[in-house]
């Protein structure tokens, strides 16, 4: 914690960021010594169309950091449901993250070959704040995914969560259901609602910048739409 931080609004401030569901993305780059590396982000958005932009927040303690100076390349993983061992993977500390999954050199961005969604970028402007660096990256590739997958949605430390359609609209993308009083999770719907997000039903991940990982105590939810 930086010096003269407020302790109790630290925590007030994690634990409501904790309830901003998000997607997840794996972050990659070349290090000075040209060998790879990575990290599973969840402060990812696109910034701009014209030109085609992101923007990715990243520690400034990751290892990944100095390697998205203004005019380095990188690349986005943005990741489906079916890339939950890819994001379990990218976020844990310190492993040869590389030696567990296929990857290949798209010229100089290490790029993970069964991820579908991948953009390559290249830094153009890079912000520091606090214990973070904002970092834009022009979009000089993009690979689409042209199937419709489950997004991985990161939500209260956990990730595995699934979005349903609401009521007969098909394909649609609901909104989170309300939760219970003392479980601290989303999951059962309401009248007006409209969609859920049902719990995970695989085991826990830890927290992304986190070495803790906790349980959630999540509502069963029920799935709307089609499967």
């Amino acid at each position: 914690m930086p010096p003269g931080a407020d302790a109790a609004l630290t925590a007030a401030f994690t634990e409501s960021m904790a309830r901003l569901a998000s997607g997840v993305a794996v972050l990659t780059a070349r290090q000075a010594d040209g060998a790879p590396c990575g990290l599973l982000v969840s402060s990812v958005c696109s910034y701009s169309v014209a030109p085609p932009s992101v923007l990715v927040a990243v520690a400034e303690s990751a290892r990944a950091c100095p390697a998205l100076a203004v005019g380095a390349a990188f690349g986005i993983h943005l990741l489906s449901g079916a890339d939950t061992p890819a994001a379990e993977l990218f976020a844990r500390r310190g492993a040869d993250k590389f030696a567990g999954t296929p990857w290949s050199w798209d010229g100089p961005v290490p790029r993970l070959t069964e991820v579908r969604s991948y953009l390559r970028c290249v830094s153009t402007a890079v912000f520091h704040h606090g214990d973070h660096a904002v970092v834009v990256g022009e979009v000089m590739r993009c690979v689409g995914d042209t199937e419709d997958r489950d997004p991985l949605v990161y939500y209260r430390r956990r990730f595995g969560w699934r979005l349903a359609a609401p009521d007969g609209q098909d394909g649609a993308v609901g909104a989170a259901g309300t939760g219970a009083a003392g479980t601290g999770a989303a999951g059962g719907t309401e009248p007006g609602d409209g969609g859920v997000v049902t719990p995970p039903r695989h085991r826990s991940v830890t927290d992304i910048g986190d070495a803790r990982s906790r349980r959630a105590h999540a509502l069963p939810g029920r799935r709307v739409g089609p499967p």
